[in-house]
């Protein structure tokens, strides 16, 4: 049996048609509703016929647990054949069906929509962790081989702690930097409004996205990336101008970490589901996997470095002079099976590239002096990328009594970005972690996305039996920092988009940090009589430039220039070819329809761009240099 369980505001079903195999129904029976309900899809298979009565049995079980994780009391209960190409007589499956009606009624108000008729159906779908569920559910008398190692169900796993953080009593803060901790229905927000959308977006736990938000668009007028129809939902496709960008943030990140001492390392990209260190880590994780099944073994691809790194450091020789270890890993990709309605173009993904280094400390005290430094480390690195203090909201979480041992820490946090910091704080610790920060963007649709981060790990070195020796020969467990410098590397260009967007919709000229920028010169020869003078001018900048060499005119080129937000742009004329000085359009000191137009030398706008992009990666065009030769990709 296929089942797939939904937590509706609503469903309703009518009637259309009959099938050859529909069974015989009343008129009251031919249109239905419930509200506030679970919504159970099923499809009886062939090899339910084996033992009707056990998968029955076992239908009951995982439909009453998760009404009772979802705390509703209708269920609707909804033959759909869809779910599996493997399907019962009809005489069964109406006998399946009736019979897991008559059982829940005992406990639930249930409604069956009728089996064999073409009907039309509506649902709205809840949008919480728990609000979409799938189980594939086996008869008693099954082959062994077909089922799933000591469960006998292949279902999506549903963590412990993704039913905690649905569950979990959350007390709401602001921590101002004077150490006050502020009740969060007693604290004014006025004149914190980008706190205030970040507040009400937190507790309200609304992450369906109901329209898609500025840098959707921008992210294809731009060329950088798209959909991709031929995969899952929340894989993208990268356009060379998108790909450039992703690269130099991914060597940024990277080599920051690795200045900062970080080893970096690589991992696999999926793993056994029964290992018995990682089923139990799965578990813990706030997370849905994707499960795949290989050899008669069921595995799952990684949503995080963790595994990899944690079943690498138990396998290690680590003294306490190795202390504080560090050891990053660039993962192309992590993958997270977010619901459906969350995901919106770079912002939530379900593959994504997320730097991931972990810190192994001595202690709680070490733990608590590398959380602080990592804090800094990230506000540089997004400073860096292009998104200030003034950009993110600060998030820390913690436990009640975590918090009383280290206020004075936890306040100097608030200090460090000099604004009210949002809190949750928790009597008992649901996770892993006992301390965590995260910096979320806000958006232009009041949807917040964690960037940074770095968490207190109090569990895992007992779960993967990681060791250090300390001075006097003794094995000690270590505390494990998570830290992520930057976030996912493709919310970094979302932020960075709508960041743009928000700056537009406030009158201001739009544009990426130059370091990012794909083209960051643009030369515009007036005539064909400039076009060699043209391309000895880009022959002798020493950045991404390319040349409009198109049969357009001069304005519209310019405006090309501008809607791809080209920090520089150079018009080249015979007054630019006889003077040997270019005039050049300063996209950072323009405004809308009043552009900032300089006269400088090559040498003048080298030094210029050089100090713009000092220390920061550096990747040649993506494209060809001349735009006539290039194809359009959106």
């Amino acid at each position: 049996m296929k089942l797939l369980l939904i937590h509706s505001d609503y469903i309703e079903y009518e009637v259309k048609k009959s099938t050859p195999i529909a069974e015989e129904i009343e008129e009251s029976f031919k249109r239905g509703r419930l509200d506030e309900a679970l919504a159970a899809f099923i499809a009886v298979e062939s090899r339910d016929e084996e033992s009707p009565s056990s998968v029955v049995e076992k239908a009951i079980s995982s439909i009453v647990d998760a009404a009772s994780q979802v705390k509703v009391e209708n269920i609707m209960l909804y033959p759909y054949a869809h779910l599996s190409s493997e399907l019962s007589s009809p005489k069964v499956a109406i006998s399946v069906l009736k019979a897991i009606e008559k059982r829940l009624s005992e406990q639930f108000n249930v409604k069956r929509a009728p089996f064999g008729w073409y009907k039309a159906f509506s649902i709205s779908c809840k949008g919480h962790p728990l609000s979409e569920l799938s189980r594939t559910i086996y008869p008693e008398t099954a082959k062994k081989e077909d089922k799933t190692p000591e469960c006998g169900e292949v279902q999506e796993i549903v963590s412990e702690a993704l039913k905690a953080e649905s569950t979990a009593k959350s007390y709401w803060h602001v921590l101002t930097p004077d150490g006050v901790l502020h009740d969060i229905e007693d604290f004014d927000l006025s004149g914190h409004e980008n706190l205030r959308k970040f507040v009400d977006y937190e507790i309200s736990k609304s992450r369906t996205v109901e329209k898609a938000p500025p840098h959707v668009e921008l992210m294809r007028r731009l060329e950088l990336a798209d959909y991709e129809p031929g995969s899952d939902s929340g894989n993208m496709r990268y356009y060379p101008k998108g790909r450039l960008m992703k690269s130099l943030l991914e060597r940024f990140v990277l080599e920051e970490s690795i200045a900062y001492g970080a080893m970096e390392v690589e991992t696999p990209l999926m793993y056994d589901m029964n290992h018995p260190t990682l089923k139990k880590y799965l578990d813990r994780f706030p997370a849905r996997q994707y499960s795949i099944e290989s050899d008669k073994h069921q595995l799952f691809l990684r949503f995080a470095a963790c595994f990899g790194q944690f079943l690498m450091n138990h396998d290690m020789t680590i003294s306490h002079r190795n202390l504080p270890l560090k050891m990053v890993e660039l993962t192309r990709y992590s993958f997270r099976k977010e619901q459906r309605g969350e995901l919106v173009g770079l912002r939530r993904l379900r593959a994504f590239t997320m730097p991931d280094m972990h810190t192994l400390c001595a202690n709680m005290d070490n733990a608590v002096e590398q959380f602080g430094e990592q804090y800094s480390m990230c506000i540089d690195v997004l400073n860096r990328i292009g998104i200030s203090v003034d950009d993110f909201e600060v998030a820390i979480r913690f436990t009640r009594d975590f918090y009383e041992q280290n206020k004075d820490f936890i306040t100097e946090l608030a200090r460090k970005v000099n604004k009210p910091v949002l809190v949750e704080m928790w009597d008992t610790r649901f996770f892993y972690f006992v301390l965590k920060f995260e910096f979320n963007f806000v958006d232009a649709i009041s949807k917040a996305s964690a960037l940074s981060t770095v968490q207190i790990d109090v569990e895992n070195a007992e779960r993967y039996d990681i060791n250090y020796i300390d001075t006097n020969g003794d094995a000690k467990r270590p505390i494990i920092l998570h830290c992520s410098p930057s976030g996912a590397i493709e919310r970094c260009i979302y932020s960075l988009l709508e960041k743009a967007a928000m700056e537009a919709e406030k009158g201001r000229v739009p544009m990426l940090p130059v370091w990012l920028s794909p083209t960051q010169v643009r030369i515009i020869p007036i005539g064909d009589q400039h076009l060699e003078f043209a391309k000895d001018i880009a022959s002798r900048l020493e950045c991404r430039v390319d040349i409009d060499d198109r049969d357009d005119s001069i304005g519209k080129k310019i405006r090309n220039a501008g809607m791809e937000w080209i920090p520089y742009v150079v018009v080249i004329g015979d007054r630019e070819m006889e003077s040997g000085m270019l005039n050049v359009t300063v996209r950072a000191k323009s405004k809308p329809k009043k552009p900032m137009k300089v006269q400088m030398s090559v040498d003048e706008l080298n030094e210029k761009l050089w100090n713009e992009i000092a220390g920061m990666p550096f990747q040649r065009l993506p494209l060809d240099q001349m735009l006539s030769r290039r194809p359009k990709f959106v």
